[in-house]
């Protein structure tokens, strides 16, 4: 067996790819900016880990030494500002390593495309593809389009659009002809990839059975989920920008996705050529249609058996330190609300109660508020508080729940999120769970680290409706606990 390594690995697609490898008996090694975060990933105690990032030299080397093949799975997607230039610099850096390594290939997913002018991300991707072919090591870049699948940014696209809106007004780009690939045949053709022979280098077009337009891929997608089919009325005035903005508020999707999203959208993106077919035998069965896809997909949803989202995936701020050790506020400025609640309930039925919060189960107190600052944090380019939970009833390190991510968790104990809506400032939210006398004792804090004058004021601004909010939080945490025990 190889020994493979893998960049991208705590991604949507790298998070699957892993364990496949692994099953396989493959060494894999990875690359991630922090080992510490894949603390509850299952494979995490199964894979050499490294440290550091692709603009690093040293970590690149240390990820390549003595690697028969490299999967390059990190891409734009979400990336704002001179990311051209980050991902150059990544290409080049991973490009070379490898090359001093004597890798035997690099293996890149990339995306379809037509011929012409591009999207400032797509045209990146197809430069990145440039940059690792000028390596001299044999490159096989697979380029696919759309991939369905449970948790994948494409689809939870598709589904959000279908569920909420009955008329859809659309830009032109949805009568444009896409070809979906479902994420198992995806995986598929990444996994045989590392197989194939010196010789076959170049790019390599992988997509689905069927070609179709978005349009249509909302409509197969309601007929499977039991719902109406959508009306979409395609208006040429909807530019790709506008689009993205209306992505952006009625999906869970992020405006810095939303944006490369809806332009990869503007072209026909479809299978050119078939030269994989005469490398990689098909998968299984045969490729997966788009009605299946989608079928598998929300019976996964249904089931909570999620592995990766692109939620969980995409990061919307640039890495955040931990919340520091309360000895260390010494001497900065810190807005804290600390609210404790004796529960009859055990501390085991009020842990399942914070456990589950967010999401479906919302937050315990005033909808209303909180859905008003979600549309607020979204119009103003935030993540909203509809990215939900990868599952419904458990959370994991790292995980997303609504604006907040999961920073710390101790079962049974504690749980720690850090916001990633946009505020001035760096805020936490934190639950306790305590044993006690008779039952158990709920603690709940909010802590603010304001940036500058703009932070201050924000706390101020919000200081009444905390009251009414945090108050009944725990009121209502320990109370639902207490009601399962009556059941």
């Amino acid at each position: 067996m190889s020994v493979i390594a893998v960049t991208g690995a705590t991604g949507y697609i790298g998070g699957r790819l892993v364990p496949l490898l692994l099953e396989q008996g493959h060494s894999v090694r990875i690359l991630t900016r922090s080992a510490a975060k894949l603390r509850d990933i299952p494979w995490h105690r199964d894979v050499g880990i490294v440290e550091g990032n692709l603009e690093d030299p040293a970590a690149a080397a240390a990820l390549c030494d003595g690697a028969d093949v490299v999967y390059y799975l990190i891409h734009s997607m979400g990336g704002t500002g001179d990311f051209e230039r980050t991902e150059r610099s990544c290409a080049l850096t991973l490009g070379a390593a490898a090359r001093e390594a004597g890798v035997g290939r690099i293996v890149y997913l990339s995306g379809l495309h037509p011929e012409g002018n591009l999207s400032r991300h797509l045209s990146s991707r197809t430069e990145v593809g440039r940059i690792l072919q000028a390596s001299g090591v044999p490159v096989a870049i697979l380029q696919a389009g759309l991939v369905i699948g449970s948790g994948s940014a494409s689809f939870e696209m598709v589904r959000h659009l279908t569920d909420v809106l009955p008329v859809m007004p659309a830009p032109r780009w949805v009568r444009n002809r896409i070809q979906p690939i479902a994420v198992r045949d995806a995986l598929h053709y990444l996994v045989s990839a590392a197989a194939l022979p010196p010789e076959a280098s170049g790019a390599f077009d992988i997509g689905g059975p069927d070609v179709l337009t978005y349009a249509e891929m909302m409509r197969i997608y309601a007929d499977v989920a039991g719902l109406r089919r959508p009306l979409v009325l395609a208006l040429p005035v909807l530019t790709p920008w506008l689009a993205a903005q209306w992505v952006n508020l009625v999906t869970p999707i992020p405006r810095s996705l939303a944006v490369p999203l809806v332009e990869s959208l503007q072209y026909d993106c479809v299978v050119r050529d078939r030269r994989i077919d005469a490398l990689v035998p098909p998968p299984a069965g045969g490729p997966t249609g788009y009605r299946r896809s989608v079928e598998l997909a929300l019976a996964k949803i249904e089931a909570e058996t999620v592995e990766t989202t692109w939620a969980t995936a995409h990061p919307v701020t640039a890495p955040a330190d931990p919340l520091p050790s309360d000895p260390d506020w010494a001497g900065r400025t810190v807005f804290t609300d600390v609210r404790t609640k004796e529960s009859g309930a055990g501390p085991e039925r009020v842990w399942k109660v914070v456990e589950g919060i967010g999401g479906e189960n919302g937050w315990y107190s005033m909808p209303l508020a909180w859905a008003v600052r979600g549309l607020m944090d979204k119009l103003g380019g935030g993540v909203g508080l509809r990215r939900g939970r990868r599952s419904r009833s458990a959370l994991h390190l790292n995980d997303v729940v609504d604006w907040w991510r999961v920073e710390e968790i101790v079962p049974g104990r504690l749980l720690r999120l850090r916001a990633e809506m946009k505020v001035p400032g760096k805020a936490w939210l934190e639950m306790e769970v305590l044993p006690a006398d008779g039952g158990s004792l709920f603690r709940q804090r909010a802590i603010f680290f304001p940036r500058g004058l703009a932070g201050r004021l924000y706390w101020l601004a919000v200081l009444p409706f905390h009251g009414s909010i945090f108050s009944s939080m725990a009121h209502r945490i320990t109370a639902a606990a207490e009601s399962q025990g009556e059941q």
